[in-house]
């Protein structure tokens, strides 16, 4: 696995040390497993802690393992030939990175970087396939993580082809990453941690604009932002805006 980039000044979210003792795993495809698959999951699962803008994984470098988000965020991007970056996902807690590189022994297809401090449990390649080999009901889960992947690939190519406005498309990562965070709580809310620049990226639209839908959106009493912090006063709007 690559070593964590050290910095005596990271501030982490408080995580438990052991997924058996992590209140939150129920919520989370992966990490609900029974009693007996978690307990050897801590066994072979290393927990390390990231600052923000650090490198988890590379684009091409050959899959030494998985990775589990257990707290923050990191921007999952791809680089074209002639140096052109595409951001396709935020990951979040509970979500499990470089998992069909690592099962088809393969290079990770993407480059993982923390967008704010991180805590993150990694399990090397082998040790991985052993678990899945031991314990069928993981071998089942993985493959729903996959599934899902396939999916959220399917909307992501869908909302830049379909949607016919650059507002329309704004407001759809909004909404989609306000839902992630409220985890059914009936406030969206949720911390933005991309750049104007990368936001632009990831909706397919320049940075100003970006800086000008946001600013129309708060203007509407569509959202309301308190610094990195964004709620969604009125997503009904919002869905009518995306078509």
């Amino acid at each position: 696995m690559p070593p964590p980039v050290k910095s005596s000044n990271v501030s982490v979210r408080q995580v438990p040390e052991r997924c058996t003792q992590c209140t939150e795993r129920a919520e989370r495809i992966f990490c609900n497993l029974p009693d007996d698959a978690i307990e050897r999951f801590d066994e072979i699962a290393m927990q390390i802690s990231y600052p923000s803008r650090s490198i988890v994984f590379e684009e091409g470098q050959r899959a030494a393992g998985i990775f589990i988000v257990c707290s923050g965020q990191i921007k999952l991007s791809a680089t074209s030939r002639d140096g052109r970056t595409m951001i396709l996902k935020i990951a979040v807690p509970g979500d499990v990175l470089g998992l069909t590189a690592t099962l088809n022994d393969l290079p990770y297809e993407v480059t993982a970087e923390t967008l704010e401090p991180c805590r993150i449990r990694s399990v090397r390649r082998r040790d991985f396939l052993d678990f899945l080999t031991e314990f069928g009901q993981v071998s089942r889960q993985a493959a729903q993580v996959i599934a899902r992947e396939y999916h959220e690939v399917f909307l992501d190519a869908r909302r830049l082809a379909l949607s016919g406005s650059a507002a329309g498309r704004l407001a759809q990562l909004l909404l989609d990453w306000a839902r992630t965070s409220s985890c059914g709580k009936p406030e969206l809310r949720f911390t933005m941690a991309l750049t104007h620049e990368e936001l632009a990226n990831m909706a397919g639209t320049s940075r100003e604009t970006v800086t000008r839908l946001l600013n129309q959106f708060e203007r509407d009493e569509l959202i309301i932002r308190h610094g990195a912090s964004i709620v969604i006063l009125n997503p009904s709007e919002m869905e009518h805006m995306v078509g």
